[in-house]
């Protein structure tokens, strides 16, 4: 009876250490992510956000904040969302918002969303970072505006004339490169690799095909829609860590109690 008991005890602990072991990974990499993390100063760049749902609620809308010195284009239409822009008095887009729209019911708990959208990079080398603020369906709102460390970080996008010596793993990408940002677009910048003076009428229609294609790769599946934030990752590494050493605590308990039992 008391081995009955024991082993009880011990299937129990198993699994409430492997339940919480699920929870706790689920919770870290829930974050809302704009893709790319690096990206080609002045180039229109097809970004990626990724919105998942942490909460046994769908998500109903989500709205983006343009950051400072980048430059909103264009956004992909998407059939069940409702998409709309802000702008100011300037007539520059500041936020542009995703919200379901007829039946669709919105990203459910255990789903997430992606929605793609291009914008031009600023000229200079920077860091721009994502402001984002999930919806739920009872009114709640969880804003993405923190710094790395925090709960709810925002997203950060590394602006750089070298991508690919700011993050190998980008590789890939088909606006890496100063040619594809500046094909057609007027831009006065000497970024190497548009050296040719030929018809800018060319151009213009290169940059069509360019940015159809960029579109294509994203959806399917390239780069932008992994998730490559080495933040998310240490905590990913630190709770399992924790949750492995909270099941070993655990048996030691069982096994120490066991033992006084006997005697």
């Amino acid at each position: 009876m008391k081995k009955t008991s024991w082993t009880s005890k011990l299937i129990s602990t198993v699994s409430a250490s492997a339940a919480a072991l699920m929870l706790f990974a689920g919770f870290a990499s829930a974050h809302v992510t704009v893709n790319p993390t690096v990206a080609q100063t002045s180039a229109w760049q097809t970004y990626t956000i990724k919105i998942p749902s942490e909460k046994e609620l769908p998500t109903t809308k989500i709205t983006l904040k343009v950051p400072e010195g980048v430059a909103f284009k264009q956004y992909q239409p998407l059939a069940g969302w409702k998409i709309t822009t802000e702008k100011n008095d300037s007539n520059e887009v500041t936020s542009i918002t995703w919200e379901v729209d007829g039946d669709n019911e919105g990203i459910l708990a255990g789903q997430f969303q992606q929605f793609n959208f291009v914008a031009q990079n600023p000229q200079a080398e920077t860091e721009v970072a994502w402001d984002a603020f999930q919806y739920y369906s009872d009114g709640s709102i969880v804003e993405w505006t923190g710094e790395p460390s925090d709960s709810t970080p925002h997203s950060i996008t590394t602006i750089s004339e070298d991508p690919a010596a700011g993050n190998a793993a980008a590789s890939g990408d088909h606006h890496g490169s100063a040619a594809t940002g500046n094909e057609g677009h007027d831009d006065t910048s000497t970024e190497a690799g548009t050296g040719d003076a030929n018809a800018a009428d060319d151009a213009k229609a290169d940059d069509d095909t360019t940015l159809g294609d960029a579109l294509t790769d994203t959806v399917t599946g390239e780069p932008n829609n992994t998730d490559t934030d080495p933040g998310t990752l240490k905590l990913q590494q630190a709770t399992l860590i924790v949750s492995i050493l909270a099941l070993i605590m655990s048996f030691l308990g069982i096994a120490l109690a066991t033992r006084r039992k006997k005697r």
